[in-house]
């Protein structure tokens, strides 16, 4: 103990670098009632509770963060009407600043994602909050820019894969996990006198290319074999992929796999002139997701969740915005989750049989929607 402070009611005992030791020697003395839960043992693993497990991790992390996702969304389909109606020309200042006050959320999510699962994982929520940092840092987008145009691009000589952590959730979640581990292992090996500089610097010299080597750059490499899986079977079967790209579009956007698709789309519609199966499968999937939420909203007699199911609704179906439904709805409740899927699926089936095909890469939705034409598979 290195000393005591008395102020006012409060009396303060100075532990220093071995405080996490002496807390677990202070629990073992208090009585069997006032010590914290203890941890269940290991149960077996099994499909069904990993699977809950992710559920349970994405539901409380993404919980506290639907007040933000939503009113960013609100603001983007303000800005959509007002440019669509004419009350403020493209380009203006106040639509762009309206753009990016909507877009913030959005950018930004890795760190609120990170923040939030450091409750969740109960781990070091300023650490999380500084890795995921690296990840939107300006010089580090910069630099997965330059390795996506062909640069090389490497850490301690291992090659980096370009890929973009803005608008992402699930990076910065597992990475927050994994943290969890890396601080109470850390913990451990590093002497008292230095835990105060040395525990930290580990922990982030080993977190951040971790996040940056392998979990970042696995989401890209499961996104990229099921990109070359369904146009291998668009080429055979035209509307059966885009009827596969609708049910499983809204685990992409968790994953951030769907952003694999973006180069194909912007070759496709330069060199044919439109793209027929992932955007109008993802128009499908959004309004999918909105028929939900306005299903959920129907259905509920909890007020709070009504307002937030009838934002999410108008987002999704007018904007094609999906995060409010998905995350506040849709993963939350997992039964609107499970339709949205289904109905996904179905709307890429009727999508991909009319033979619906987007010209520009504007967002999927029913105010941007001028942007498809159909053409029946003959």
């Amino acid at each position: 103990m290195l000393g005591v402070v008395r102020s006012d009611n409060q009396c303060q005992v100075i532990i220093g670098n071995t405080v996490s030791q002496a807390y677990r020697e202070v629990v073992n003395l208090l009585p069997g009632d006032l010590r914290p839960a203890e941890p269940q043992g290991k149960a077996p693993l099994t499909l069904k509770r990993i699977g809950a497990g992710i559920l349970d991790a994405l539901i409380g992390t993404m919980s506290p963060l639907i007040p933000a996702i939503i009113g960013g969304s609100m603001v983007k389909l303000l800005a959509m009407i007002l440019e669509m109606s004419g009350a403020l020309p493209k380009g203006s200042p106040t639509l762009t600043l309206l753009a990016l006050i909507g877009d913030g959320a959005f950018f930004f999510l890795p760190l609120m994602v990170a923040a939030s699962a450091a409750v969740k994982f109960k781990t070091n929520m300023s650490l999380a909050i500084a890795i995921a940092g690296v990840l939107v840092h300006p010089g580090f987008i910069e630099l997965m820019a330059k390795a996506a145009q062909g640069e090389h691009v490497e850490f301690a000589f291992i090659p980096v894969t370009a890929v973009k952590y803005t608008y992402t959730v699930i990076p910065a979640l597992v990475m927050t996990w994994c943290l969890s581990y890396i601080e109470r292992w850390v913990d451990r090996i590093t002497p008292a006198v230095t835990k105060n500089f040395l525990k930290p610097m580990l922990i982030v010299l080993i977190a951040a290319p971790l996040a940056i080597l392998l979990i970042g750059p696995l989401g890209i490499w499961i996104g990229s074999a099921i990109s070359a899986l369904v146009y291998t079977i668009h080429s055979y079967l035209g509307w059966l992929s885009v009827a596969i790209m609708g049910g499983l579009w809204p685990l992409l956007v968790m994953t951030g796999m769907h952003r694999v698709f973006t180069p194909t789309i912007i070759q496709t519609i330069a060199e044919t002139g439109k793209e027929g199966m992932v955007m109008p499968s993802e128009i499908g999937a959004n309004l999918s997701l909105g028929g939900s939420s306005l299903a959920v909203a129907w259905k509920t007699k909890n007020p709070e969740l009504r307002q937030t199911a009838l934002a999410a609704a108008a987002s999704a179906i007018l904007a094609g915005i999906s995060e409010p439904a998905l995350y506040g709805v849709a993963v939350r409740l997992k039964r609107p989750l499970i339709a949205s899927l289904i109905s996904g699926f179905i709307c890429g089936a009727v999508a991909g049989i009319a033979g619906l095909a987007s010209h520009s890469m504007r967002r999927r939705g029913c105010l941007p929607a001028c942007s498809f034409s159909i053409r029946p598979i003959q």
